[in-house]
């Protein structure tokens, strides 16, 4: 256990270095009275571990960050071209394992959320142990989907390990964090139904997204 846990720890915290955000972001839009966000869910690419089920996981996680607006924001699909919101998902490279980059779509501020779901980029034990638990992989899959459309949606990183948008740098049980979120699932069926999110970070994103 403890050198799964240091293994773990080393590799999530390449990721968390990568991926730590500017002071701030902006948050989507301007939108319309509605709060809609277009949104598209590619193909996987070749090589990226992608499962043609994983786009359940990106739309539940969208959903989560819907009722946590309640009612501020509304993820509409589209084609691509016009969809202020994208979900990619590409192989693991250089120790990142999610990363979110911002976009313009005409005078809109929008974002390309890029997920690398091959769990084996976190290093040969929690690879193992996501290959004997497919419910551990896509807990870990739908976390990081969550996370990273926290950023999308104009949310910078935290100290507190029980937010998503929690930051690996400061440490902590890293492991733990996606074996909590594992324990509270019997069934895949079930993610849809568990959040995820803190108090925390549902009062963050009704604060960049206040009520019209």
């Amino acid at each position: 256990m403890c050198m799964l846990r240091a293994a773990v720890t080393v590799s999530v915290l390449m990721l968390a270095t990568a991926l730590l955000p500017a002071q701030s972001i902006p948050t989507l839009g301007p939108l319309d009275a509605a709060g809609r966000v277009t949104y598209f869910i590619a193909n996987g690419e070749a090589g990226s571990a992608f499962k043609p089920a994983d786009r359940d996981l990106a739309t539940w996680a969208l959903s989560a960050w819907e009722r946590a607006s309640d009612g501020r924001l509304r993820f509409e699909p589209s084609a691509e071209e016009a969809a202020l919101l994208r979900v990619h998902w590409v192989p693991a490279s250089g120790g990142q394992y999610g990363e979110m980059r911002s976009m313009r779509l005409g005078d809109r501020r929008g974002a390309a959320v890029f997920i690398r779901p091959d769990t084996d980029a976190l290093g040969t034990d929690i690879g193992g142990a996501a290959r004997r638990d497919s419910l551990l992989r896509d807990a870990i899959v739908y976390l990081t989907c969550l996370h990273e459309l926290g950023h999308a949606l104009g949310l910078t990183h935290t100290s507190d390990i029980r937010d998503i948008m929690y930051y690996f740098g400061f440490g902590g049980d890293i492991p733990g964090f996606f074996s909590r979120y594992r324990a509270r699932l019997r069934t895949r069926d079930d993610v849809p139904g568990v959040a995820g999110l803190s108090d925390a970070d549902i009062a963050r994103v009704r604060a960049l997204y206040p009520a019209r």
